[in-house]
């Protein structure tokens, strides 16, 4: 069986930053990042969302593909995801925002570099 044909992915982000604009989407991801991180470190760490597994519906998770989520989306080389990390890891996992983020940065006034 295909991967595809197991999940059914739906890319809520876009329509999000339709409705909340990009401030309120902000403030969604951060809420994110503080729902899953450990709470005295600062960080989304292998525990921190280990434990949150349940909350994300992924019950069945193993260790190694919490290890491979983490190191996915860690810039630093720490095994831990910090809330710049996580948010910029939101933004590479959502096609629909990695196709209109073009768009989206000129609406924000943002200058190509």
């Amino acid at each position: 069986m295909d991967v595809d044909e197991l999940y059914d992915f739906e890319d809520y982000f876009p329509s999000m930053i339709q409705r909340l604009g990009s401030e309120g989407f902000m403030g969604e991801l951060c809420s994110g990042f503080y729902l899953l991180m450990d709470v005295t470190k600062g960080l989304i760490t292998f525990e921190s969302l280990k434990k949150n597994t349940l909350v994300l519906g992924l019950h069945d998770l193993g260790d190694d593909e919490i290890v491979c989520m983490l190191a996915e989306g860690d810039m630093d080389g720490d095994g831990a995801l910090n809330q710049m990390e996580f948010c910029i890891l939101m933004f590479r996992l959502s096609p629909g925002l990695m196709d209109g983020s073009k768009r989206w940065m000129e609406e924000m006034g943002v200058n190509d570099m």
